[in-house]
């Protein structure tokens, strides 16, 4: 006798004072389940001896043809059409289409007697996968209810402030995420981002949102993404965030220095390193990446500030011999830096006029053999397994030896597509691009975006190379690490690829190419022809002893 009351086989006897149950009413220890990963009641073990549910048992004991795509899967449902596995399930029902024959919009999940596809009313059969609140038809979801409702509903818990409501200045944002083109990934980023956690913290505490207020925060990944999220969907107006956020990232370093040292940082940021940046940044026709470089010379600042400290100097004792200690002490060429520093020290009278010798100039150390930048750059071409932004960004890389901020940036209005060829513009005049080369930038292009897409409050660039952040490109950082994790060099192949243009083309065009300055390309020409030059020398003499 099960515990329903029903004669059926029993699935547990009696112990305990329980009775005897059946497989219906039986439910086993809550355990992880090794398929779905929930915690649920497992009855059942895998042949490994891993517990698995009951849905996930059911779902997963016997595998059919599914009667979409074909394929021998375990089967999700049953539908006129036959048994469907996950995958087209999931596929049908988050894309609802007209139906030929009564014109509603449905998931079609049966088919007509001449094979189109139809909706489940017209072949009788009474799914209904009608949202209960809205009254669109698929994107299922929970309790009736499709997905946009679910995303509309936690958008508004994740956006509520202290009353319960969205603010006006927060609506655009939420308006942004609720009308986000693919509503299930962003169900799930609402859930599980460490983000959302941030996001939802500042609308909760009820103050009004600016670069102040997250400029007093922490510097983090999640600080910078919600930053420029808010800034995407128009909530804070636009800035130079590479330039701006670095007074924030002083004022966290400040922390545990002297005020001495704080009170010389502050205005060597502020009136020499920023000013001159923004000025810079302002006429630039290429964006670049400053505040690494900011960064750096601050940082190289404290420091001396420290070593001076330690020696018990002030700044008016600088002496010549100082600085000589302080470069002759250096494990690399950052101490260099210190320069910036004192030019700044010189100019407000500070410090005397010192000098700071200039970086030893070293040549390009790891350059790529051309057999093997060839080799790679045949794999980028060709190689279909690798993935589409991959092949592209190396093969770029391998042929003109584009920097990885400049590469980063290119967006559709880089390529011009003709009749016959296409070109991409780098630097002041377009270069010709291979024909299998123009069909991948093509492909990026035209491809949609691979992460959901928020609208956007002012139009912006659309990226060959879209990043995590919205609106933002790939960073150079992430852009290097995803070339080398498939085995493509990005500096030894940028190095192989500029000496193999210098030693052909004169400085002038090879700037006007590839966008780099004319010194840079001047000193990359003298690089090629001097270990050009050794190379004919060395030839001739071979030639002479076979003689």
């Amino acid at each position: 006798m099960a515990g329903a009351g029903q004669l059926k086989r029993i699935a547990r006897n009696a112990r305990d004072g329980q009775p005897d149950l059946c497989d219906g009413c039986y439910q086993g220890p809550d355990a992880t389940c090794s398929i779905c990963s929930r915690g649920r009641p497992c009855a059942s073990r895998d042949e490994q001896g891993q517990p698995v549910c009951a849905t996930c048992y059911q779902r997963h004991r016997t595998g059919e043809p599914c009667a979409r795509c074909g394929r021998t899967k375990p089967v999700n449902t049953r539908w006129p059409i036959g048994p469907v596995c996950m995958t087209c399930y999931t596929a049908v029902l988050r894309s609802p289409a007209e139906c030929p024959r009564c014109g509603m919009v449905q998931p079609l999940i049966a088919r007509d007697d001449d094979g189109t596809e139809v909706c489940g009313p017209c072949v009788g059969f009474a799914a209904d996968y009608t949202c209960k609140q809205c009254g669109r038809t698929g994107n299922p979801h929970s309790r009736g209810r499709c997905a946009h409702c679910v995303l509309a509903e936690r958008v508004n818990a994740l956006l509520a402030g202290p009353d319960g409501t969205i603010t006006s200045q927060l609506e655009p944002l939420a308006a942004a995420l609720a009308d986000a083109p693919s509503p299930f990934p962003a169900i799930q980023w609402l859930k599980e981002s460490p983000n959302t956690k941030l996001l939802a913290r500042l609308a909760s505490e009820g103050h009004e949102l600016s670069h102040e207020l997250l400029d007093e925060l922490p510097p983090s990944r999640n600080q910078r993404y919600i930053r420029q999220l808010l800034v995407h969907t128009g909530v804070l107006e636009e800035r130079n965030e590479d330039l701006e956020r670095i007074p924030g990232w002083l004022e966290h370093e400040l922390g545990d220095k002297p005020a001495a040292h704080a009170s010389l940082a502050r205005p060597f940021l502020h009136w020499f390193l920023l000013r001159r940046a923004r000025q810079r940044a302002a006429t630039r026709r290429h964006p670049a990446s400053a505040d690494r470089d900011l960064r750096r010379r601050v940082s190289v600042a404290l420091d001396f500030l420290a070593w001076m400290d330690q020696r018990g100097l002030a700044l008016a004792d600088l002496a010549q011999e100082h600085i000589d200690d302080w470069i002759t002490g250096a494990t690399s060429q950052r101490r260099y830096l210190i320069r910036y520093f004192l030019k700044w020290t010189t100019s407000r009278r500070l410090t005397r006029e010192l000098t700071v010798p200039s970086i030893p100039s070293q040549e390009p150390q790891d350059l790529l053999d051309d057999d093997d930048r060839w080799q790679l750059l045949q794999r980028c071409l060709t190689d279909d397994a690798l993935p589409t932004d991959v092949r592209a960004g190396g093969a770029i890389t391998l042929l003109f030896g584009t920097s990885t901020e400049r590469l980063c940036h290119l967006t559709p209005e880089h390529l011009k597509f003709g009749d016959k060829h296409a070109h991409l513009l780098l630097g002041r005049h377009p270069v010709l691009l291979p024909p299998r080369l123009a069909e991948l930038l093509r492909q990026l292009a035209e491809q949609p975006q691979p992460r959901p897409q928020l609208s956007r409050a002012h139009p912006g660039p659309q990226w060959l190379f879209p990043g995590m952040v919205p609106g933002k490109p790939i960073s150079t950082h992430g852009m290097t690490q995803k070339l080398n994790r498939h085995d493509i060099p990005v500096r030894t192949a940028r190095n192989g690829a500029l000496a193999a243009l210098a030693a052909d083309l004169p400085s002038p065009i090879l700037a006007d190419v590839t966008g780099m300055h004319r010194h840079t390309a001047l000193r990359w020409v003298a690089y090629a022809r001097r270990d050009w030059a050794e190379y004919l020398a060395a030839r001739a003499d071979d030639l002479k002893d076979e003689q």
